[in-house]
């Protein structure tokens, strides 16, 4: 098959998005497919009579992606890379590249790939893309209604609220919220602007930053615990792996530098609470209208109580990254589990 794989993108996960990008491709490269990795925010420069050979290239793109740096990318600076300085989010020769593959293997992370709306532009387009749909994903991105989801749906999530911009100098006491908290933007990722402030001053501080990133951020009661996930794929969930981040909790940094966390997978928890978190994620699988594949974040209390953070439509796929661990666990290789995303994918199209 002719495939685009989408990444990089004008967000604060582009560096993530272009080294999970990288690992599709190659492995789908040697797969047999004719394979292209595409910067979604960038694009490429070609001559517009000859697109279809960049199926072909050698390096299939490859030397877009450098590795995940230590700290969050400058997107100024990315803005100002572009040549043709349009406002577009979609770089020169996006679409059509797009509008040649036979699918487009979506590789974005964070706001700009899974907040529904280039799943929406691709479905107006005729594009076939891997992962969930437009809904599913706009209603999983935005934490807020995605913990409503949960509360009516009886999946278990840490209580808490939203607070707009607006309202930033609402005190703790007026939430009916007490420190420590955790707050973080509505719509991120990769824990990207996530605080857990313990006294009045770092709250007041953490609320300031994660409102750089977002208007409306997601303050919730701090649950000490350890961290897990559970990937799913065609409403199946997978094994559930642990994450033990080496120091603080399982923050940008923690997530992607090789050596800063240890996954153990499946996890050493009793039989009835990873079925408790299997049961959970394919529930919100569900309630959240997504198909394909996604995975959920989980908290495990000192009194064995599950909580389902967030649910992620795009998960990483690099070699660090959670869901690959999961399913190789459960006896699909990387190649594999790549092959099987794209099998489901084309499935809802038929």
């Amino acid at each position: 098959m002719k495939i685009i794989v989408l990444a990089g993108g004008l967000s604060t996960e582009r560096d993530v998005s272009l080294s999970s990008g990288a690992g599709i491709c190659r492995t789908l490269k040697e797969k047999g497919h004719d394979v292209f990795l595409l910067d979604a925010y960038l694009g490429v420069e070609y001559d517009s009579d000859k697109l279809e050979e960049v199926f072909t290239l050698e390096n299939s793109g490859l030397e877009i992606a450098e590795g995940i740096k230590t700290t969050e990318p400058d997107l100024e600076a990315v803005k100002a890379s572009r040549s043709d300085q349009s406002p577009s989010l979609l770089g020169p020769n996006v679409i059509e590249l797009c509008r040649m593959a036979d699918i487009v293997f979506m590789g974005l992370h964070g706001d700009f790939g899974e907040n529904g709306k280039l799943q929406a532009t691709f479905d107006i387009l005729g594009i076939k893309y891997t992962g969930p749909n437009y809904l599913g994903s706009a209603l999983a991105m935005d934490k807020g209604i995605t913990k409503q989801i949960f509360k009516m749906s009886g999946i278990p999530t840490p209580a808490g609220t939203w607070l707009k911009k607006a309202d930033k100098n609402t005190s703790l006491a007026d939430l009916g919220l007490s420190l420590p908290v955790v707050v973080k933007p509505c719509s991120g990722g990769s824990s990207i602007g996530v605080y857990i402030p313990q006294t009045d001053a770092e709250y007041k501080t953490a609320v300031e930053e994660s409102f750089k990133y977002e208007d409306e951020i997601i303050i919730e009661p701090y649950i000490k615990g350890r961290e897990f996930a559970v990937g799913i794929i065609d409403g199946k969930a997978l094994p559930v792996i642990e994450i033990i981040p080496k120091s603080s909790f399982f923050d940008y940094t923690n997530k992607y530098q090789a050596g800063c966390t240890e996954e153990i997978c499946p996890a050493h928890i009793d039989d009835a609470i990873a079925k408790k978190m299997q049961d959970a994620t394919e529930k919100a699988f569900s309630a959240l209208k997504l198909d394909v594949y996604s995975r959920a974040d989980f908290l495990l209390d000192e009194n064995g109580e599950i909580y389902c953070l967030e649910v992620n439509t795009l998960p990483g796929m690099t070699s660090a990254s959670l869901l690959p661990k999961e399913a190789q666990a459960a006896g699909i290789s990387y190649g594999d589990l790549c092959e099987l995303i794209i099998q489901k994918s084309l499935e809802k199209y038929n």
